[in-house]
């Protein structure tokens, strides 16, 4: 008796009515996409289909810098760079620019009169924006030293992928307000390449 229970159930019909389901979930997906985005996931997500839809393209960025767990979704943009950037007028009225020097150029740069909360998470969000971190080369010579104690207090060393991606985040971020501080930025002197060496000799 038990075994033939079964058998008996086995001959039910058994009917389907996702189909029916599945276009009005699309339907209202497409209606409500660019209005509603919020409210079509939540329907999307009732019926079990919501990985099956594209995610926004703002997504594609944010899955490979996600990959790398230290890089931040985001970097600043220039418009907000140069918003919060002293003029040449106002840099002059600082004593920190009063005999500023950019230095020679190379790829990495010194970055001073940094405010105390200052983090490497905020410099990286400043300076990431010059980096290509879809590159692993690039990414790997991305570095941040920011310097927290001792007479280096408020200055950081920052590598970048090269001299270009150097002279362009020298030229965009100094005199940027960083915490109400401007920051300095300058090519870093201990990066020279080796034609100064045979210069030094000379004024020697």
């Amino acid at each position: 008796d038990v075994f033939e229970q079964p058998q008996h159930v086995g001959h039910k019909k058994i009917e389907f009515h996702i189909n029916t389901d599945i276009p009005a979930v699309l339907q209202i997906n497409s209606e409500k996409e660019k209005n509603d985005l919020f409210a079509t996931t939540e329907e999307i997500n009732n019926t079990g289909f919501g990985r099956i839809f594209p995610a926004p393209s703002s997504n594609d960025k944010m899955e490979t810098e996600e990959e790398n767990n230290e890089i931040p979704t985001e970097f600043i943009s220039r418009k907000d760079l140069e918003k919060n950037r002293l003029s040449r007028e106002e840099m002059e009225k600082f004593s920190v620019f009063k005999n500023y020097e950019p230095g020679d150029p190379n790829c990495r740069i010194y970055v001073k009169n940094l405010a105390k909360q200052v983090q490497e998470k905020d410099l990286k969000f400043i300076f990431g924006r010059y980096v290509d971190f879809q590159s692993e080369v690039e990414r790997n010579m991305f570095d941040i030293r920011l310097m927290k104690e001792g007479r280096m207090k408020g200055q950081a060393f920052i590598g970048l992928p090269d001299e270009k991606a150097a002279a362009k985040a020298l030229k965009e971020a100094n005199g940027y307000v960083l915490f109400e501080k401007p920051m300095v930025v300058q090519f870093a002197r201990s990066a020279r390449p080796k034609q100064d060496v045979n210069e030094g000799k000379r004024k020697k």
